[in-house]
């Protein structure tokens, strides 16, 4: 038994259960480290249906993923709660405060944030029935996944234009971009016609199609023939509950900055997977929660070597 359950305080609380949070209890489990994991449930990685660039499948649904990662840090003896987390302190004492929506409170020596992101998606129907079958939000994930087929992007910013000419030049020559905030530049326009790259501006109504996609009808009536569709709107943080620590962020404001092992500005905090300004793959998630786990077993040592 480690000191830290002896105080009913946790080495350490890991937020999320997604691919970076499960990656890092189980690291801290297996060098016998008090772990608590709290999760809401759900999650990108969980309503992924078809994840095909990561290591030893040929393909694995997101769900299969956390599901068969919870049962191994379960294996390994960690604790798991589900949880909607409200607010996070760090006490005079050097230790954290994790509260619940509910009132529970937690408290431990080290967190590892993994809550993740949530995508912007648009208000389209039939668009559950395709979500991660053709149609995606992740072009690093899934582009491979439009190859030679007619691709739509929807945007609303010139990121799109950027996206566009990416996609023809790596997957497909059949691409056109919907535009659904009225944003137009000329040079952009320009360019996409010299690529043939089709430009509509809109708004999406529905998805056409019954086993696939046939098109993608907007609210004017158009129709646009396609057999996979790329939403590229960005996402939110689930970060609501570390509005009091006053991290590090980005020069944007938006994601947070943390160190080589991915501590944030905040010491004995650790933020790993997509909320960090790194790339944003489940693989890379799961990495970045080994780092952590493995410093933060550096640290605990350090810190019971002065017991």
């Amino acid at each position: 038994m480690s000191f830290a359950e002896e105080k009913k305080v946790y080495d350490c609380i890991v937020i999320g259960a997604g691919p970076g949070g499960l990656q890092a209890a189980i690291y801290l489990c297996r060098y016998n480290r008090s772990v608590l994991i709290l999760d809401r449930g759900g999650g990108r990685t969980w309503h992924a249906k078809q994840i095909e660039n990561f290591l030893s499948r040929v393909v694995i649904s997101g769900r299969e993923i956390v599901e068969k990662g919870l049962d191994q840090v379960m294996h390994f003896g960690a604790e798991y709660q589900k949880a909607i987390v409200s607010k996070v302190i760090k006490d005079k004492a050097n230790l954290f405060e994790v509260y619940a929506r509910d009132g529970r409170v937690f408290s431990s020596l080290f967190v590892i944030v993994a809550t993740g992101v949530m995508d912007n998606l648009p208000i389209v129907e039939n668009l559950h029935k395709f979500f991660g079958i053709s149609f995606f939000t992740c072009v690093d994930c899934d582009g491979y996944t439009t190859t030679n087929k007619k691709l739509v992007i929807i945007g609303d910013s010139e990121k799109s234009f950027h996206l566009a000419l990416a996609m023809k030049q790596t997957y497909t020559k059949d691409v056109a971009v919907l535009l659904y905030t009225g944003l137009s530049l000329p040079d952009y326009e320009e360019e996409l016609r010299e690529q043939s790259i089709s430009l509509f501006i809109g708004e999406p109504l529905r998805i056409i199609g019954q086993n696939e996609m046939e098109a993608l009808e907007l609210k004017d009536g158009r129709k646009v023939e396609c057999e996979v569709i790329m939403s590229y709107l960005g996402y939110r943080l689930n970060d609501e509950f570390l509005s009091e620590l006053a991290l590090k962020k980005d020069s944007n404001g938006f994601k947070y900055v943390t160190g080589a092992e991915y501590e944030s500005s905040l010491t004995g905090l650790y933020i790993v997977g997509p909320l960090n300004t790194g790339n944003d793959q489940v693989v890379i998630a799961a990495g970045q929660g080994a780092t952590a786990a493995i410093d933060i077993n550096k640290r605990l040592l350090e810190i019971h070597e002065t017991d």
